[in-house]
């Protein structure tokens, strides 16, 4: 050991240290002045990258290259940029969907036919019952506004005023669900398009009755006020709705564009993918071939899951925007972060924005005022929920099988089984699988029923699937 050099010490200190002792050059001349400024910022330079020490062994610099630290893929690890892992999920996800769309291109060739998916929406194209009874729907509009005027004005009393009010929405609900089912000209996608229509006029016109009561004294029912709202994307009334101040042509030019190519991707998932799998089911389903019946699911969630998410994002983000921008409509919380779900209950509750504060508002809140407990509560939104699930889609198809229904139920002890189980990770895995596997099920079952109740009989139908 050399004398006057103190040993673990700082990097650079000890450096200038060893440079003060560094033996004389071979001319015999100590080094000089501007050449040791020059090796200590070198020195500097290079400890300032080092969060090690350095000791001297035998005269020589030696540094420490370990220290106390797990590993990045630990979960005890802080580090948390998986940047590179998430791309390149992506693109293994894009490579093997390619694979697969070849393989179907190759195996059934092209069979998006325009003609068909006319046909989703008429039977006859001079014939529109769909779209007339949507326009019938200015009625019950009319009929609205006409009560909250003359309770306003104290021409009626509020005891007449809700009883027209309950009369008015029940016939929204009836109505509609008549015509589709007596009137054979209505395809079943016409017809959950026009029962669409009424469920949202009921909800708003719903919510239009409760807002004027609550604010009777200070409302003025008018005409321009009531088709802003029904037009506008909220299922919640309010006296003044917050606006934005102009509207941004580039933002309405994309969004546009969005839902132009989406519903194309939609159509193409359908007919292309969608259609094959589903004829190829019907035989394993008639025969209960469990193990084909699986192998089937699980060939039909994919698709599926990506139409679900496709529409999602058209039908939230891109079409609710378009609308939101024309009519300057500020609120544009249509949905949150649903993806991140641990619970059920979670999900839920942030999937479908303007439908949960609508629950939220004139239903949950209204019965715990009530007295009713949460459970019960909860449990009437669902029951509610799974009413108009059920009833978008067994009128439509004209037959009542209770999957939508029963699908929706069972949220309940699968939420609570989440809840009380699964945490983390683990229910947010629950919550996609649920998704995933879930409405395939429910779409297998629609089909045969529909297959067997309306298909069976035609040979034609019968050979092509």
């Amino acid at each position: 050991m050399q004398p006057g050099i103190k040993y673990n010490q700082p990097a650079t200190e000890m450096y200038r240290i060893n440079l003060s002792l560094a033996p004389i050059s071979s001319g015999g001349s100590q080094p000089s002045e501007t050449s040791g400024s020059i090796f200590t910022e070198r020195a500097e330079n290079k400890c300032s990258h080092m969060n090690s020490k350095v000791t001297f062994c035998h005269g020589q610099s030696l540094s420490f290259c370990h220290k106390l630290q797990e590993s990045m893929l630990s979960s005890a690890s802080s580090f948390k940029n998986y940047r590179g892992i998430l791309n390149w999920c992506v693109v293994m996800l894009v490579l093997s969907n390619a694979r697969l769309f070849l393989e179907n291109l190759l195996r059934n060739g092209i069979l998006v036919d325009p003609i068909q998916v006319v046909s989703l929406f008429l039977k006859d194209p001079y014939s529109w019952p769909a779209a007339c009874l949507v326009i019938v729907s200015n009625v019950f509009i009319l009929v609205a506004l006409y009560t909250e005027r003359k309770l306003a004005m104290g021409s009626i009393s509020e005891k007449v005023g809700l009883l027209i009010y309950i009369f008015n929405l029940t016939i929204i609900l009836c109505f509609p669900m008549v015509v589709v089912l007596k009137l054979p000209s209505i395809t079943p996608v016409g017809g959950a398009f026009a029962l669409g229509v009424y469920t949202i006029l009921f909800l708003k016109l719903y919510s239009y009755k409760d807002v004027n009561r609550w604010c009777r004294e200070r409302t003025q029912a008018k005409a321009r006020n009531m088709y802003y709202f029904v037009f506008a994307p909220t299922l919640c009334y309010e006296l003044n709705f917050p606006r934005s101040e102009s509207i941004r042509m580039g933002f309405l030019l994309r969004r546009l564009f969005e839902m132009t190519y989406f519903i194309s991707n939609v159509l193409s998932i359908v007919f292309q993918w969608m259609v094959p799998i589903i004829r190829s089911s019907m035989k394993p389903l008639q025969e209960m071939d469990y193990s084909r019946m699986t192998e089937r699911l699980l060939r039909l969630a994919v698709p599926n899951h990506l139409l679900w998410l496709i529409f999602f994002y058209w039908f939230f983000h891109s079409s609710m925007n378009f609308v939101a921008e024309l009519l300057r409509f500020g609120d544009r919380e249509f949905y949150r972060d649903w993806w991140n779900s641990e619970t059920i209950t979670f999900f839920w509750q942030n999937w479908n924005i303007p439908v949960h504060k609508w629950c939220l508002r004139h239903f949950y809140k209204p019965l715990l005022r009530r007295g009713a407990g949460k459970l019960l509560s909860q449990s009437a939104v669902f029951f509610a929920s799974a009413f108009f699930h059920e009833y978008l889609v067994s009128v439509p198809l004209r037959m009542f099988r209770l999957w939508a229904f029963m699908g929706m139920m069972a949220q309940l002890p699968l939420a609570w089984f989440v809840a009380r189980f699964l945490r983390g990770n683990y229910g947010n895995a629950a919550v996609w699988l649920s998704l995933i596997i879930g409405q395939p099920i429910a779409v297998l079952m629609y089909v045969h029923d529909y297959y067997v109740t309306h298909c069976q009989d035609d040979p034609t139908i019968a050979e092509a699937l």
